[in-house]
């Protein structure tokens, strides 16, 4: 088996290969990271949120990486998670907030 550092530099030179075509549409790729044959990517662009980037992401990114890399089983696109952690702490703020509000209103109402 490879090592890791062989396996990233070959992964990032296949996305480095796939890049232009999603750059064509106005998206792209970023390498995050590898782990136990999963590669870590950021979708970026047009990319997110776009109907048919699992379809990019899957049948295109992922196939061409098990293809041309050994070591590589799957890929992860991290942006969801990433917007998933967003959304969390955006509505642990809300909540903060309203809840300084209505001690704010209890207060005045005493």
């Amino acid at each position: 088996m490879e090592n890791i550092e062989e396996i990233e530099l070959q992964v990032k030179e296949v996305l480095a290969q796939l890049r232009p075509y999603l750059q064509r549409d106005g998206g792209d790729v970023e390498y995050v990271g590898f782990n136990d044959g999963i590669v870590q990517v950021r979708l970026l662009g047009a990319c997110v949120g776009c109907g048919v980037s699992d379809v990019t992401l899957y049948q295109g990114i992922e196939t061409a990486l098990v293809e041309e890399v050994p070591g590589v089983i799957g890929i992860e696109d991290v942006t969801e998670h990433e917007r998933a952690a967003e959304l969390d702490r955006y509505y642990f703020d809300l909540a903060e907030e309203i809840k300084k509000l209505n001690a704010k209103d209890e207060s005045e109402n005493e």
